[in-house]
């Protein structure tokens, strides 16, 4: 098999894997960008840590390492739209997204999004490069956590609500 048939091969075999949608964002001296993500994973809870990767020719990190710290925003399956705009296929300038009534500031200073199922605030203290992309080791100072709501996943590169089992069935 040939490398770009390989990495066209994985490609499809990751559209199979569903991840939840995440907005992550930074503000401080570097700027204020954001981004929609769904490698984010969780990496141990002593202390609570998260692995995010951006592609390594996104122009976002420069602002992501000069700042230092970021917000992961686990969407809510009405957040659709934001997921959108932040991917860049609305054609909303970054200023615009940010410039929407639906931010709050966090305990670290960074962009929260309002109605997200959760908002983790932290400090980035590893970049590791892997490939194509760059992985951002964080550590998690402050969590908002929303009372309900149902997730908001990107399967065979759509995005799809989740429900909840039980309620679906009603």
């Amino acid at each position: 098999m040939q490398l770009d048939e390989q990495r066209l091969r994985f490609r499809d075999a990751m559209a199979s894997l569903s991840a939840a949608v995440n907005i992550v964002t930074t503000e401080g001296e570097a700027g204020r960008c954001g981004i929609t993500a769904t490698a984010v994973c969780s990496v141990t809870d002593t202390p609570p840590s998260v692995m995010v990767c951006l592609n390594v020719n996104s122009a976002m990190n420069p602002v992501f390492q000069g700042n230092g710290k970021l917000c992961i925003n686990v969407l809510n399956h009405e957040q659709e739209l934001m997921a959108r705009h932040f991917a860049g296929m609305t054609g909303m300038a970054m200023e615009e997204r940010f410039s929407l009534s639906c931010w709050q500031k966090g305990l670290l200073g960074q962009p929260l999004l309002k109605g997200a199922l959760a908002s983790l605030e932290g400090e980035i203290s590893q970049v590791q490069t892997i490939g194509t992309h760059l992985v951002y080791l964080v550590a998690i100072k402050n969590i908002v956590l929303a009372e309900e709501g149902h997730g908001l996943i990107y399967f065979k590169r759509r995005f799809h609500p989740v429900m909840m089992a039980l309620e679906a069935a009603l």
